[in-house]
């Protein structure tokens, strides 16, 4: 039996399960899908938010503003890239001005540092390649971005190196509460747990409606973007969000951690749960609303566009809390932004209300926080590139030619603990594809390093999730050629 099953590998599951590895405890982290971070957490805005638009008293408002701070030093530890670059609040007329000088007051209230209210000129100076109507701006410095997927790697794989097991492809189709705690019944088997926490994003409320009576719904909120090339990734310097109005909240435009340029994104309320379809329509809407921000964004320079789910709970803030009648069943639900904001935070107010269960947890005296080093091989100095390709020459051989990635970082990525089984799974872990082609050149080859050091069939590899197949058989092509090879080969015999 185990002290702890995690239902859910997004950012708040691993968090979580990276937060429980600090402790004596048996630990147990599952999910349906066949990668980490393979929901929400792989397509979302990857803004840290400084913490002003959560109202004060609520626990969004609480733990944006702890979890922010905690950022730099979380990202340090686990080796993942974090720029805290700030952000800005633009608005361009008087009603705008309004309501960013409420979101300044609302961020007082919630103790965000150094926020300031930017005249125009001000604006103009920091942001050249902005509209010129834009008025002001609410500018908060303590913003940043990060790459939430390669985080959620990290925490998994630094839970892991204690001792906590990662079960993938185990979806959980009931759970029944005993003596002992929990019975978890799933395709892969049962699992026992003494306690659960919920983390199952936008399926939280089916998750806690095995055990407890309905006390929250979540519904999925579409949201869909376009990623620029990163010859565009400079056109800003900082996060610019629009100011919000009766209308909305508009759509944000900031660089990403890696260079490029993110656009989006829209809302759109759903029912289906697994939609994560772009649409034209809504792609359109993004880049017409963005150019209240800006109109000199290349959309021709688009290099793709996807969509990622929210989980909208009607609490309209976090859900973490003890289940009620379902004792050690704890909920973390409704994280929707800003959950990766909070999330650090997140995890440690999870665990203060396991430890308020059971009491006081043993503290692991070999808990090491920092995650094995990876190896960007670009970023290194010529010195450093010749050393590592004289230990290993795979870090000589380029895959990706767009993001410079070597066969190298990729086979560390698939041997490592919670390591890449597919080929977005490596994409989102060492970034082949991520570049202008998205895979068109590198794909096969990244293919065929998974094949090999799997030992699997090269046609077993998939893109993402299990039905995505790439390959099915050879093609006609091929087999004619095979079959004028060997009638060469029986000519010469014979």
């Amino acid at each position: 039996m185990y002290d702890v099953a995690v239902i859910g590998a997004g950012i708040i599951g691993t968090f979580i399960t990276r937060e429980l590895s600090k402790f004596d405890l048996k630990t147990i982290m599952i999910d349906k899908e066949n990668d980490i971070a393979n929901g929400t957490t792989k397509a979302n805005s990857a803004i840290i938010h400084a913490g002003y638009d959560a109202k004060a008293g609520t626990l969004k408002g609480k733990l944006n503003a702890k979890g922010n701070a905690m950022y730099a030093h979380v990202c340090e530890e686990m080796d993942v890239h974090f720029k805290r670059i700030g952000s800005f609040v633009i608005a361009s007329n008087e009603e705008e001005m309004e309501s960013i000088k409420e979101l300044y007051e609302r961020g007082r209230k919630n103790n965000i540092p150094h926020m300031k209210i930017l005249s125009q000129e001000e604006v103009r100076e920091m942001e050249p390649n902005l509209n010129e109507e834009i008025m002001g701006a609410l500018y908060a410095p303590t913003a940043g971005i990060v790459s939430p997927w390669e985080l959620a790697v990290a925490l998994a794989e630094n839970a892991a190196d204690h001792g906590a097991e990662i079960k993938l492809e185990t979806e959980v189709l009931g759970i029944e509460k005993n003596e002992e705690g929990y019975v978890i019944q799933t395709n892969n088997g049962e699992i026992k747990a003494k306690y659960i926490f919920n983390c199952a994003g936008v399926y939280a409320q089916e998750i806690n409606e095995m055990v407890a009576p309905r006390t929250f719904t979540i519904h999925p909120r579409r949201g869909q973007y376009n990623i620029l090339d990163k010859s565009t990734g400079n056109l800003v310097n900082h996060v610019i969000f629009q100011a919000p109005t009766k209308l909305g909240k508009g759509v944000l435009v900031a660089p990403t951690v890696h260079g490029n340029l993110l656009v989006g994104p829209d809302a759109e309320d759903l029912d289906d749960k697994e939609n994560t379809a772009t649409t034209r329509d809504r792609i359109t809407f993004i880049q017409k609303k963005s150019r209240k921000t800006t109109t000199k964004i290349p959309f021709g320079g688009t290099i793709t566009s996807f969509a990622g789910l929210r989980a909208v709970s009607d609490v309209g803030d976090f859900i973490i809390e003890e289940a009620k009648d379902a004792k050690g069943f704890i909920n973390v639900a409704g994280i929707e932004s800003p959950g990766l904001s909070a999330a650090p935070a997140i995890a440690e107010y999870a665990i203060d209300i396991l430890k308020g269960i059971i009491g006081d947890l043993k503290e692991r005296k070999d808990f090491n926080p920092r995650r094995k080093p990876v190896i960007r091989f670009m970023e290194l100095s010529d010195e450093e590139k010749s050393e590592i390709i004289k230990k290993d020459a795979r870090y000589g051989r380029i895959i990706c030619r767009c993001e410079n990635i070597t066969e190298g970082e990729i086979v560390d990525a698939i041997h490592r603990n919670a390591g890449g089984r597919t080929v977005d799974g490596i994409k989102r872990r060492s970034r082949p594809g991520m570049g202008r082609c998205q895979g068109g050149f590198c794909g096969p080859r990244v293919m065929e390093i998974l094949a090999r050091e799997l030992k699997m069939d090269i046609k077993e590899v998939v893109k993402d999730r299990k039905e995505a197949y790439i390959l099915t058989e050879e093609t006609k092509q091929n087999k004619s050629e095979e079959a004028r090879v060997e009638n060469l080969e029986e000519t010469k015999i014979s």
